[in-house]
């Protein structure tokens, strides 16, 4: 599913009018029939005895008044209270359709301070759902004062609330709040889903989601390059290519994974079995001399390599040699998960990305090894996929968690096309963004994740795929997503919370086949 920015769906919306010469006016009558349609499938004939429209003066207020006639064309009650002066509305289009509303008898409420609004107060109180048509996708200043006000009110009423293209205070590109903002319980939005209907707290705010068509013809939407997109199953499976019934596990790839460190075997135990869990045929686990004996006990399916240690339990450059006669005949390497002390292990991680001729994912320890360091990312002769989580962002880029979770999208974009990386920007609806530009966001995985090892879980997988042989985009794709639905499926099962990386891990066959089939 293809995602826009504010500005895209600007120039789309331009180019429909302008080269393609839909007017305005269709755009808007297209988008509030559809919008009505959509409240009535959503909610209850009770819910819907009673409607009030809360509209701006802008074309969000403009879109609100076509959904009013059409719903009093229903035989609905319903009422419009305008932000502003009648006078105040602004655009041809939106003023039209205001028009409209008189000689049908939908009754228009002026609001233009908030005296006024209090004033309402009582006969707001009334109405059985709320259309929230106040403010559209081009806000880019905070809610405040009347309109914030409004927004609270809507909030307050206990009564459910539908948005007309995005909540109301929603910033479009990042899904973050600017000042007061509706908590919707549906949204029906116009051409395309907009980014922030999918980033958090955007998609809890957003509520149930309908992408109304409004007349956009494909070659115009094409006209601008699509950058943002939804992962989904329907995507992902057309890509997952069918195992030959001859192969073996030498012809199923050979992932060396390095991590581990004392007190935290278990993460490099995870990586490597979820490698395999996800198809690799064969992985060999290098690990610090002193947790070698460890490790066998727990991983019997991969092999184990012992290396030379610069500290005690802990890897550094004394384990480069062992490492550089380890990489023949391998497909992928995978290294970070549990290896602890960036400071003593970052010389080796350096030390791998500067001469290295594999595809790399790099995780936990392996990027805060990174830090400061990022311009080796820009002339590795391999592919690199990178995994951070907010924390792990923060040190790689040198901005603080706030800056990077306040632009989710920004941020990976960013990174990944100044340092040629495919970064996996982790948490809720995590962010993939490759070297060139384009954006995925993820709505697999739940609140049941934010427990320990789930991230070395995604990093065998995707190691796993890249050495299965997957091109690197399609495995981080499907990695990331069959470890979010693999988590989902537990949660239904299990509860929404206390189940186990491990059980994650565990779970990813299943997942396969499900995508397969």
């Amino acid at each position: 599913m293809r995602l826009v920015t504010a500005s895209e769906m600007r120039d789309i919306d331009r180019l429909t009018i302008e080269s393609y010469g839909l007017p305005g006016r269709i755009l808007m009558e297209n988008a509030g029939r559809g919008a009505a349609a959509a409240l009535s499938r959503r909610f209850a004939k009770e819910a819907c005895r009673r409607i009030g429209i809360m509209a701006g003066r802008g074309n969000n207020g403009g879109d609100g008044f076509v959904i009013a006639r059409y719903l009093k064309a229903k035989g609905l009650s319903a009422a419009v209270y305008l932000l502003s002066r009648r006078s105040a509305v602004r655009g041809e289009d939106a003023a039209a359709n205001l028009a409209l509303l008189d000689p049908i008898d939908v009754p228009v409420y002026e609001i233009s301070d908030e005296a006024s609004l209090s004033r309402h107060s009582a006969d707001m109180r009334r109405h059985t759902l709320w259309v929230d048509a106040i403010l559209g996708t081009g806000l880019r200043s905070g809610v405040r004062g009347l309109y914030a006000k409004a927004v609270e009110q809507l909030n307050q009423s206990g009564k459910p609330i539908f948005s007309v293209d995005i909540p109301s205070g929603l910033d479009s590109d990042t899904g973050r709040p600017l000042g007061s903002c509706i908590r919707a319980d549906a949204t029906a939005t116009f051409g395309f889903a907009k980014c922030a209907h999918f980033l958090y707290p955007g998609a809890e705010l957003t509520g149930s989601l309908d992408i109304i068509d409004i007349g956009i013809p494909a070659h115009v939407a094409e006209s601008v390059p699509p950058r943002q997109f939804r992962l989904s199953q329907s995507r992902l499976k057309h890509t997952w290519p069918s195992r030959r019934a001859d192969t073996h596990k030498g012809s199923a790839g050979h992932l060396l994974v390095i991590a581990g460190s004392p007190g935290k075997t278990g993460a490099a135990a995870m990586a490597a079995m979820s490698a395999l869990r996800s198809g690799a045929g064969l992985v060999t686990l290098g690990v610090p001399e002193r947790i070698h004996s460890v490790l066998e006990g727990q991983v019997l399916e991969a092999m184990t390599v012992p290396l030379p240690e610069a500290a005690d339990g802990i890897l550094g450059l004394a384990a480069m040699e062992s490492v550089e006669q380890l990489l023949p005949g391998k497909k992928c390497l995978a290294i970070g998960p549990g290896l602890g002390f960036p400071d003593v292990t970052g010389g080796l991680v350096r030390r791998i990305i500067a001469g290295g001729s594999l595809p790399m994912v790099i995780d936990a320890d392996g990027l805060n090894g990174l830090a400061g360091h990022t311009d080796l990312l820009r002339t590795a002769g391999a592919p690199i996929v990178m995994t951070p989580h907010p924390g792990e962002m923060a040190r790689l880029s040198g901005q603080p968690v706030s800056h990077i979770q306040a632009d989710r999208i920004g941020t990976a974009r960013r990174f990944a096309e100044q340092n040629r990386v495919h970064l996996v920007l982790k948490g809720a609806g995590t962010v993939i963004a490759h070297p060139g530009g384009d954006v995925y966001i993820n709505t697999t995985g739940n609140p049941g994740m934010a427990s320990g090892g789930m991230g070395d879980v995604l990093t065998g997988i995707i190691a796993g795929l890249i050495t299965q042989g997957h091109a690197i985009e399609t495995a981080v794709h499907t990695g990331v997503y069959l470890h979010g639905r693999a988590a989902d499926s537990l949660a239904a099962s299990r509860g929404r919370v206390g189940y186990l990386a491990s059980e994650v891990m565990r779970r990813i066959p299943e997942e396969i086949e499900r995508l397969r089939a």
